[in-house]
């Protein structure tokens, strides 16, 4: 039965192709299910860590870090007590440092400096730290005609990783892995791909919908989040709170441990020894799976079908009873899961959901959307104890940052296409910092072992082959 669900999906998934390839094909897959497939005691038998993780779904201690801090529990004489979450930038606890920037719209902008050089900058770093962006929002035009405007797709990550790649063919010393040469290219990067991500996503609304094509330079002396909100938009306005609101979403982005997916392929990479724009390309791949970096996605796309389903948001007897046909695969993507729920890590609370649901709920009261956040609300809270009592399990499941990341987005008009090419830009300051300290203090391959759990057999000559 198991073999006929895999070979009726493979049938939907290869049609499209000619008669004569859809039957190569078919054969091909049918060769690959019965020579890929381990039997899963094994990974009992050997305590394989998948996911290298243990048992308890903890990660496996595979490095050393001092960018940053995940804490999702008190210890006390050895014991672990579950506690709201908390998240260190170079120890200093990102909840202080959002509530010390008060009004100013450069908090991301102190945060990479913060990342990358382990302090908080002071009033004439910051200037010249602000300076030396500057300098860099900029892309030569042969860049943006020969690389950005070519074969436009609707997904913009991985138009990023192929203009991150090029941009090697633009720096004359691309391969040079030295830390001082790497920080002045992690500066370039941190700098530009905002504008590769607009301007990609213009190029594919022009090429691919038949848009008007808007190239809009980065005005001088704006912060980032400003530039993105003012290259983005056909008129280039924006107010305060809603630039105010992005660069929050951004710092809460940044960084977060370098055990998360595609920080961990920034130093499993950056170990190679290869140059910074493979490394950045890597994390990029990572960062676009649905698993990681795309789930705020998945949750807008949950809601979107909560709200075509549930015909009074306020009744959270209904709502309650939709989201348990979600659980049981019976709505929305049959996945059995309900997005932007559950963490890896944290516990009571993550503090980055904490911070942006604060946020957008001041962004919803500004665009009078009340009622959707309401919506938001009440689906988090009735999640939050309906996902223990369907799945018979203690722990506590509390909502994450993407639960409301794409809330947010959606508010502030950013197309649903920018919303994991957002996350890369607010990450890349994170990947580049864990990439010098590998440089600086790895100096080993990362090489993690696999168990070879196959048979040995002798080379049978092809004429002698069944």
């Amino acid at each position: 039965m198991f073999e006929e669900e895999y070979m009726e999906t493979a049938m939907e998934k290869i049609a499209g192709n000619s008669e004569e390839m859809n039957k190569y094909l078919l054969f091909f897959y049918q060769e690959l299910l019965k020579n890929h497939r381990i039997d899963k005691a094994l990974y009992e038998k050997y305590d394989v860590k998948r996911g290298l993780r243990d048992a308890s779904g903890k990660g496996v201690l595979t490095g050393l870090t001092e960018i940053s801090d995940v804490v999702a529990y008190d210890e006390e004489n050895g014991v672990k007590t579950p506690a709201d979450g908390r998240l260190y930038y170079q120890g200093i606890d990102v909840r202080q440092i959002i509530d010390g920037l008060g009004n100013s719209v450069f908090g991301f902008e102190e945060i990479a400096y913060l990342l990358l050089f382990g302090k908080m900058a002071n009033r004439e770093e910051m200037k010249v730290f602000l300076a030396a962006n500057e300098e860099m929002q900029n892309l030569d035009n042969r860049f943006i005609r020969d690389v950005v405007m070519k074969a436009s797709n609707s997904n913009i990550m991985n138009a990023l990783q192929r203009c991150v790649l090029t941009l090697y063919s633009y720096d004359e010393k691309a391969d040079d892995i030295s830390p001082e040469n790497v920080l002045r290219q992690s500066l370039e990067i941190i700098n530009k791909l905002p504008l590769i991500a607009v301007y990609s996503y213009n190029a594919y609304c022009h090429f691919k919908k038949d848009k008007t094509l808007l190239i809009r330079n980065p005005q001088k002396g704006k912060a980032l989040a400003e530039n993105i909100l003012y290259m983005l938009r056909p008129d280039g306005k924006y107010t305060e709170l809603e630039a105010k609101v992005l660069d929050i979403a951004l710092i809460l982005h940044a960084e977060h441990g370098g055990g998360n997916n595609s920080t961990f392929t920034t130093h499993v990479v950056t170990s190679s020894g290869t140059d910074t724009y493979s490394s950045i390309s890597a994390s990029i791949g990572s960062l676009k799976g649905p698993r990681h970096g795309g789930a705020n996605l998945k949750v807008q796309n949950m809601f979107r079908s909560i709200k075509e389903n549930i015909a009074d948001w306020e009744d959270e007897a209904e709502i309650a009873k939709y989201l348990t046909k979600i659980l049981d695969k019976e709505a929305f993507d049959g996945s059995g899961l309900i997005y932007g729920m559950g963490h890896a890590v944290y516990t009571l609370s993550d503090p980055r959901e904490v911070v942006l649901k604060e946020y957008a709920r001041k962004l919803a009261m500004e665009k009078g959307m009340m009622e959707e956040f309401s919506l938001y609300d009440r689906v988090e809270k009735i999640a939050q104890k309906l996902i223990p009592e369907k799945h018979h399990v203690q722990k506590n499941i509390c909502a994450n940052v993407d639960f409301y990341s794409g809330f947010v987005y959606s508010i502030l008009g950013i197309p649903e296409e920018l919303f994991t090419p957002i996350f890369a830009i607010a990450r890349i300051p994170g990947w580049c910092a864990h990439r010098l300290e590998e440089l600086l203090n790895g100096n080993k391959i990362i090489r993690p072992a696999y168990k070879y759990v196959g048979e040995h057999v002798d080379y049978v000559d092809v004429a002698e082959r069944a």
